[in-house]
């Protein structure tokens, strides 16, 4: 008995191994490694994938579960930490990359309509990939970390009005108050129940689960957890990944959590996997050779402006210089879920078929630049940090205290302050142990 699925599977994996080994020798960062795979053997390469719905299937919950893993990093506590980040700086970077995006695509002569459009393809970024590169380094949990973590949550939220508004601007009418008034009833009613469940029921719940011993039990209760506030997000209008999140930030909050998030890299690592083959899969090769100078000069352009405005963004919540360059690298490129609103754009004729594919491949090759922008933002920012600057620019707008001098001696130095060095702190102060903390997060 054929099974065409397990083909394309058998395929992408077959291929990725081969590009991910050269990508491995020529130090290429795996994500591009999958980008190409994708394009490969998409339908614009040599067309061996059959099962292209399928695979954006797959795609879709390796979106949930990286998501999810993120959630478990962090806590409610840490999440109400970055709310500044979060409202301030997520709405800051949202409306003046929307705005300037807007202003560049009317003197371009696009048509209003489109040109709000195009403001909101945009201004969104990759949730997927940044957090996915950031989490690979181990700095979910750093300044910049936080910082973009928190603009990206907002992103995530602001793509539900956007994909409301959509249809307006393509001269169709509805009650768009109302619409909007149910979805705010409907997000504060799955907050509060993020937050009663992460407090009172999934810790209970989770240890009795975990008192039968059994690691297929705990296993399974995870998933259904992680997929179960995924759809009820779903179902109250909001994003897969943005409900994955919430799920992983309600085990979060209990003891077993490292266990959770053990049990869940595996899958996480083989559904991801399927993403970015799946966005490979988009490009078309051949128009891109056909507009080579053209798409180079827009992806160029989207690049620095979006990665100077949410570096402009950071230093107007008052954080380093440093933090803010790391930041806007981070944030520089388009996002997954610019894909979906860009087919809600096409289906209501906001988006011709040329204009279309020079987004799709502006898309693409800036999500490819990527991990290298990434990569190489921590030495950009100390050749910018060299430069005769204000000070108060380079150090934030925190407050900075000087304390005394203290001389000690066998005592303990914790170098970072995130979970780990929290329950070192936690552990030393039960043993009577003298300690230091050495941390650059303002906020921790």
């Amino acid at each position: 008995m054929e099974i065409p699925l397990l083909y394309d599977v058998v395929i992408i994996f077959g291929i990725a191994i081969a590009v991910l080994f050269i990508c491995h020798r020529l130090g290429i960062p795996t994500v591009v490694g999958f980008l190409l795979t994708g394009t490969v053997a998409g339908p614009y390469g040599f067309g061996l994938i059959n099962a292209v719905h399928e695979v954006e299937v797959f795609a879709e919950v390796g979106v949930v579960l990286l998501l999810f893993t993120i959630g478990i990093e962090f806590s409610l506590k840490r999440l109400l930490q970055i709310r500044k980040s979060v409202l301030l700086g997520g709405s800051l970077q949202v409306g003046i990359t929307f705005s300037a995006a807007l202003f560049i695509a009317m003197q371009l002569g696009r048509p209003a309509g489109e040109a709000v459009f195009i403001g909101f393809l945009v201004a969104l970024s990759s949730t997927v990939i940044v957090l996915k590169l950031i989490q690979e380094k181990a700095e979910v949990d750093s300044p910049h970390g936080r910082t973009t973590l928190g603009i990206l949550i907002f992103q995530d939220i602001a793509i539900v009005p956007m994909i409301l508004i959509t249809p307006i601007l393509a001269g169709a009418t509805g009650n768009i108050s109302e619409t909007l008034a149910l979805l705010l009833a409907k997000g504060v009613g799955l907050v509060l129940l993020v937050i009663v469940s992460a407090r009172w029921v999934v810790p209970g719940l989770l240890f009795q689960i975990a008192k039968t011993r059994d690691h297929e039990l705990f296993l399974l209760s995870i998933i259904v957890l992680c997929l179960g506030v995924a759809w009820l997000t779903s179902l109250a209008g909001l994003s897969l990944a943005l409900g994955a999140f919430l799920a992983g930030l309600i085990i979060s909050e209990s003891e077993y959590s490292h266990q959770a998030l053990g049990n869940i890299l595996p899958f996480r690592d083989v559904f991801t996997t399927f993403f970015f083959v799946s966005i490979g899969m988009m490009l078309d090769v051949s128009f891109l050779f056909r507009e080579p100078v053209l798409i180079a000069m827009i992806v160029l352009g989207v690049l620095a402006l979006k990665a100077t405005v949410a570096g402009l963004v950071v230093i107007v919540l008052g954080l380093p210089l440093r933090t803010a360059i790391l930041v806007g690298f981070a944030l520089s490129q388009i996002g997954e879920f610019s894909f979906i609103l860009s087919r809600t754009g096409l289906e209501y004729g906001l988006l011709a078929g040329d204009i279309y594919q020079t987004f799709l491949a502006v898309s693409v090759l800036s999500m490819a630049a990527a991990p290298f922008l990434i990569a190489l933002s921590p030495r950009i920012a100390d050749v910018i940090l060299r430069v005769p600057l204000p000070q108060r620019l380079k150090t934030g707008f925190y407050p900075v205290t000087r304390t005394e001098d203290v001389q000690e001696k066998d005592h303990l130095i914790i170098v970072g302050f995130g979970v780990n060095g929290r329950n070192v702190a936690r552990a030393a102060r039960i043993a009577g142990i003298p300690y230091a903390v050495i941390e650059m997060n303002p906020e921790t």
